[in-house]
């Protein structure tokens, strides 16, 4: 399974409490493949192509190959990840 993960550029320094980064290596750590695409960090009006996607302008999101995106908070989406639930719900 390829999945896009939309994210802030960033995420270079790994910070560990960083939204991003989090989802990041959770996504690392559980062995999901992954291509990253970075979205300006500010301003977030300028997160246009984010926007059209969904609906929102908040990182991280993770886009599936069929086109459905899935938007959450990281702390929910580390723990989908974790417990192997990435894709249910969706």
């Amino acid at each position: 399974m390829a999945v896009k993960l939309h994210m802030c550029p960033v995420t270079f320094l790994n910070i560990k409490a960083h939204p991003c980064a989090t989802v990041k290596n959770a996504l690392d750590a559980a062995g999901i493949e992954y291509e990253i695409v970075k979205h300006p960090l500010l301003p977030r009006s300028k997160r246009v192509e984010l926007k059209k996607l969904t609906g929102q302008v908040l990182l991280p999101a993770i886009e599936f190959e069929d086109g459905t995106v899935l938007r959450e908070e990281s702390k929910d989406l580390v723990a989908r990840i974790a417990s192997g639930k990435l894709l249910e719900g969706r």
